[in-house]
């Protein structure tokens, strides 16, 4: 499926090109660990041995280049251990990362409790001040990672600007575009040299599956995660690929609706007498709105908000919801609620990534508006 192909059309086909052998026209899940070889070393069509090459995880991969407009897509297990590809590919002992401090807190104790155990260091700095992330940068900066709008507080950082920074450095630049999506916002056009996604989350979309993706331009850059991807062998099972590649079909039509609602739900919170702050790209009051407008074509499902009375108010909303669904993860077709310092971002507590007591994140699913302001309203009516 061509790249001038549009992306609703490119994400319905890509990767999915009907099976010669019986005209299906979904891939089929290759339940198979190894391959019949024509002779010995004689390949079948390149496939050995499935930690190598599956066709179901493929088609997988020609969709997620596709998407984001690069010339190579690789899916891991989960989005870790793709972030984990992602060090490996940059980073060797003695080399040094910038990280945005308020990264997704499993990215952050993979850096600052694993990498660093290997000789990378790590510095956290503002991504959405360009100043900040300049004055970070060192002579042996070799990897630097963003978030954009990042996980839980929404900030948005200038893609372009720090690929421009990072080109300066001698550094490769890595976006983590799990929030947004590539319906949303394509780094690789922007400049970034990786994109990072888990398709635990939109991509899949449904929370029924774990997995992660890095895609690149590059071909070296390629050739060094393809290896990765084999040696370490973090890879998603055909099932998987599966899920998030039959994910993957819908995700403009859901990604439409999750902004819909998203942009409902933010209007409602920015204006209740008990919520003291809103954190959402769509609205003007956002310090990164014009940044967000220019580089990302709708601010996305994701929401976080500060509550005027306290943490014990924040963690009493979270559990009085009915629609909303306590739970960690995100980007499902249901709607959840969250406490994040108590919940996905507990591991960063006593860091400088620590996020405020007293907020509450929502991931908003795809059902009816009305029916999600109404339970967050007597949520926070208690």
């Amino acid at each position: 499926m061509h790249h001038t192909a549009h992306f609703d059309t490119r994400a319905v086909h890509a990767g999915q090109e009907a099976d010669p052998l019986t005209g299906a026209v979904v891939a089929p899940i290759y339940a198979v660990s190894t391959y019949k070889q024509d002779g010995v070393g004689g390949l079948r069509n390149g496939y050995e041995y499935s930690r190598a090459g599956n066709p179901t995880r493929a088609a997988l991969e020609a969709a997620l280049a596709s998407l984001e407009n690069g010339a190579e897509g690789v899916a891991f297990s989960s989005g870790l251990s793709a972030v984990d590809a992602a060090i490996r590919a940059t980073c060797r002992p003695g080399d040094h990362v910038l990280l945005p401090n308020d990264a997704y807190g499993g990215t952050f104790r993979l850096f600052s409790r694993i990498a660093a155990q290997w000789g990378v260091e790590l510095s956290a700095v503002d991504m959405s001040d360009l100043e900040s992330a300049r004055g970070a940068v060192r002579d042996n900066t070799r990897l630097i990672w963003c978030e954009t709008p990042t996980n839980p507080l929404l900030n948005v950082a200038d893609i372009a600007a720090i690929s421009e920074l990072a080109r300066g450095a001698g550094a490769r630049f890595c976006v983590d575009n799990t929030f947004a999506t590539p319906y949303l916002q394509n780094p690789l056009d922007l400049g970034a040299d990786i994109v990072m996604h888990s398709t635990t989350k939109y991509m899949g979309g449904h929370s029924d599956v774990i997995g992660g993706a890095l895609i690149v331009n590059d071909a070296e850059l390629a050739e060094t995660i393809r290896f990765l991807q084999f040696a370490v062998g973090a890879v998603p099972g055909p099932f998987d690929a599966f899920l998030v590649s039959r994910g993957i079909r819908t995700l403009g039509v859901r990604m439409a609706r999750h902004c819909d609602n998203a942009e409902r739900v933010a209007e409602m919170l920015s204006e209740h007498s008990a919520v003291a702050e809103v954190f959402y790209p769509g609205l003007a009051s956002h310090p990164g709105h014009a940044l967000a407008q220019k580089q990302m074509r709708r601010p996305g499902g994701m929401i976080s908000f500060r509550v005027n009375k306290g943490e014990a108010f924040a963690a009493e909303v979270c559990s009085r919801t009915q629609v909303f669904t306590l739970a960690e993860s995100l980007g499902g077709v249901e709607s959840l609620i969250e406490h994040p310092a108590q919940m996905t971002h507990a591991s960063v507590r006593g860091t400088e990534l620590e996020v405020p007591a007293d907020l509450v994140r929502l991931s908003v699913g795809i059902e009816s508006a009305e029916d999600l302001i109404r339970d967050l309203e007597a949520a926070l009516e208690g």
